[in-house]
């Protein structure tokens, strides 16, 4: 492998070091029962763009700033998808291995969420449920595949925006 093409492939290091972060906050989030806190919730998105923005603005030094906005994007956006792909495989291994209680605690919690609004009856939130349940896997994949890649773009984007870039 030629210096080009490992400059090239780091946006896969970046991938798997951003993934293990972000399994890594995952666990702990579990076995310290946050995951339903408020806070906790928005852990991940932080960190994911965080962590977008550190890494674009590396691959703008290690180019000596020779980069434009579209470069920059590109390889924070290679990473937002590397990461998807991971955390979706995480997240199917977390939901029927390590974790599987939890689709039962997350319904309980869109139980009680639906329960303290007032505005359906107990048949709907019955129904509404059994729908959950039956729809979980697929509810789960979509929603991290489109809210990871949305939360990446607006850290690939926020990194191009924060990365110098030499004019010539």
């Amino acid at each position: 492998m030629t210096i080009t093409e490992s400059k090239q492939n780091t946006y896969i290091i970046a991938g798997l070091v951003i993934s293990l972060i972000l399994v890594v906050v995952d666990l702990i989030g579990k076995f310290a029962s946050l995951t339903f806190t408020t806070w906790f919730k928005w852990l991940p998105s932080i960190l994911l763009i965080i962590a977008l923005i550190i890494a674009c603005r590396s691959f703008g030094k290690e180019r000596d700033g020779l980069v434009t906005f579209g470069n920059i994007f590109g390889y924070g956006f290679k990473i937002t998808l590397f990461v998807t792909g991971i955390m979706v495989v995480y997240s199917l291994l977390s939901i029927y291995f390590i974790f599987p209680e939890m689709k039962d605690l997350a319904i309980e919690e869109a139980r009680k969420q639906m329960e303290e609004k007032g505005t359906l009856s107990q048949d709907n939130i019955e129904a509404a449920l059994a729908m959950t349940r039956k729809l979980f896997i697929p509810f789960a994949i979509a929603g991290i595949i489109i809210g990871t890649l949305i939360i990446g773009a607006i850290g690939s984007l926020l990194g191009a925006a924060f990365t110098k870039k030499i004019k010539t």
